[in-house]
């Protein structure tokens, strides 16, 4: 590969790194090519975005920003982007990875922090953010509710015994 290209392959890099707030490590231990394909179309699908790169030109991207990474880059190695929602990655690559045992996550950096790999494990527990924003809107409005059932209650009785009279009338 010519120097001109491995320059620009590295500032596309560091470009993504500037991007991307959250970034994995993975190890994709001898993955097929069509599994690679199928994790690719998956990960698009989600608005994703992985790249296998060489651990030389990743290294040289990365500088001084990251110095918990560098000892990560070693053998293969592909990174997966993300600038939205960390967990929902983190669960896919999981789940991707059950399927035929091929990715090891090695680190990370979620929202700019350093991610060990014993970590990613708990990570991929949490909830994600449109999970918690759906939880967070259902405890805000739970109260509001459950007030309007109270104040319809003694109309709801009234109308009942209302109608409980009217057919006693009429009987």
């Amino acid at each position: 590969m010519k120097k001109e290209a491995k320059i620009k392959i590295a500032k596309e890099l560091e470009e993504a790194f500037n991007k991307y707030d959250t970034c994995y490590l993975i190890d994709y231990k001898q993955m097929p090519v069509w599994k690679m394909v199928e994790l690719r179309k998956t990960l698009k699908r989600n608005n994703f975005r992985i790249k296998v790169v060489k651990n030389r030109l990743a290294l040289k991207a990365i500088g001084d920003k990251f110095p918990e990474l560098k000892p990560y880059f070693q053998k293969n190695t592909a990174l997966a982007f993300t600038d939205r929602d960390p967990i929902a990655l983190a669960k896919l690559l999981k789940d991707f990875s059950e399927q035929g045992k091929v990715l090891e996550i090695k680190a990370g950096l979620v929202e700019g922090k350093y991610l060990a790999p014993e970590v990613f494990s708990e990570i991929i527990k949490l909830n994600s953010k449109m999970d918690l924003i759906g939880k967070i809107g259902y405890m805000m409005s739970y109260p509001l509710t459950q007030f309007l059932r109270t104040l319809q209650t003694p109309l709801v009785n009234m109308g009942r015994l209302m109608s409980a009279l009217k057919d006693k009338k009429e009987s």
